[in-house]
């Protein structure tokens, strides 16, 4: 009986290792997706980075008081904002902001200029004018930054 009972405690230990070798294969598999799938770490530069193929994802682009060119810390977030519009096949919404101080009038215009700068350079890195939305300029309201009043938004929807 004991060569019997040593055939059971082998076939037993071959299930056990099997089923540790499954969860562990499925925990690196896990780890890996998050690893592929997580945001870019951002760089020292004034635009969030987040990942543009989540939904609920925006990615932000800074202007100058009263300007309406593109700033040079602008280019990574285009480029991956483009990337994930090619990719996917969405629609970037792209919104322009402005403050309520001043001529209202004369702020939504350069928000909505601002906003159409984006618009071109996504052209231009390859995103088709039917995969681009802009929205109507939107008044800031927030905690009084004066950066968040001159900034436009992207989401990939």
């Amino acid at each position: 009986m004991s060569d019997q009972d040593d055939d059971v405690q082998k076939y037993a230990l071959g299930a056990v290792a099997f089923v540790v070798a499954l969860v562990v294969a499925g925990v690196i598999g896990l780890a890996a997706s998050r690893v592929l799938h997580a945001p870019k770490a951002a760089g020292p530069s004034n635009a969030s980075a987040t990942t543009p193929a989540e939904t609920s994802a925006v990615e932000r682009i800074y202007f100058e008081v009263g300007q309406d060119s593109l700033p040079a810390d602008a280019i990574d977030v285009l480029n991956r904002v483009a990337e994930a519009a090619r990719s996917s096949g969405g629609t970037v919404l792209i919104s322009g902001f402005h403050d309520a101080s001043g001529d209202a009038a004369a702020n939504a215009d350069l928000a909505k200029r601002r906003a159409q700068r984006v618009q071109h350079a996504l052209e231009a890195n390859g995103v088709t004018a039917d995969h681009l939305q802009l929205s109507k300029p939107a008044v800031t309201t927030g905690d009084g930054d004066t950066k968040a009043a001159r900034r436009v938004e992207l989401r990939l929807q």
